[in-house]
C-alpha cells in the first residue's frame, strides 16, 4: 500500500487543526482543532510504523498512537475542566476574554 493517501489525510487534518488554533476564538473549539492535530500525529505514527518496519510483531506505532490518545483523553478532561470553570466565572469562553490568569 501506497502512504501517500494517509500522508495526505495527516496534512489535511492537521492544517485544519492549525487553522482552528489561529482562527477561532471559542475555547472548545480550540480544543477539538487540538484533537484534530493528535489524531493527525497518530496517523502518521501508524503509517510510518507500517511502511519503516511491516514485520513488526511489536506494532510500535500503534502502541505510541494508543499513548497518544491515552493523553489526548487526559488534556481534554483538564481542558474542559478549565473551560467551564472559565464559563462559571466570565458567562464567556471567548479565548480573548483570557489574556491574564490570576486569582
Amino acid at each position: 500500500m501506497s502512504p501517500v493517501g494517509p500522508l495526505l489525510l495527516a496534512a489535511l487534518l492537521f492544517c485544519i487543526g492549525i487553522y482552528g488554533i489561529i482562527a477561532r476564538r471559542n475555547a472548545v473549539l480550540v480544543l477539538i482543532s487540538v484533537e484534530m492535530m493528535l489524531n493527525a500525529v497518530n496517523i502518521n505514527l501508524v503509517t510510518f510504523q507500517n511502511l519503516l518496519y511491516p514485520d513488526d510483531p511489536l506494532v510500535s506505532g500503534q502502541i505510541f498512537a494508543l499513548f497518544i490518545i491515552a493523553v489526548a483523553a487526559a488534556e481534554v478532561g483538564v481542558g474542559l475542566a478549565i473551560v467551564f470553570n472559565l464559563f462559571r466565572n466570565r458567562a464567556s469562553i471567548d479565548v480573548d476574554d483570557v489574556d491574564l490568569m490570576r486569582w
